[in-house]
């Protein structure tokens, strides 16, 4: 039973709009890099893109729990194991990036 949407369609322009954003930070990294910035000064620009980053992946993380794995759950069977291995398997790969 997959849904018909994704569980971040209703914050769907919010969430391009932070992509948007995180896309200019790191044209502006590339920017930095071309004109030879400061290692220290391009670093903490870097950590800022990650933690940027990060942010939307909590976000979508947090939108899928409540969407889809809710929804799986619900239903029972084969496919709440399944959304909530993914689930578990997602949070696995942001606690080790």
């Amino acid at each position: 039973m997959e849904s018909a949407s994704p569980g971040y369609a209703g914050q769907k322009d919010a969430h391009l709009k932070r992509l948007r954003r995180i896309e200019g930070q790191v044209r502006g990294l590339q920017r930095m890099v071309s004109s030879d910035a400061y290692c220290i000064d391009v670093l903490t620009q870097v950590s800022a893109a990650t933690k940027a980053l990060e942010s939307v992946a909590l976000l979508l993380l947090d939108e899928h729990l409540a969407h889809c794995v809710t929804d799986a759950i619900q239903a029972g069977g084969d496919e709440a194991d399944q959304k909530v291995r993914e689930a578990s398997a997602a949070i696995a790969r942001l606690v080790r990036s």
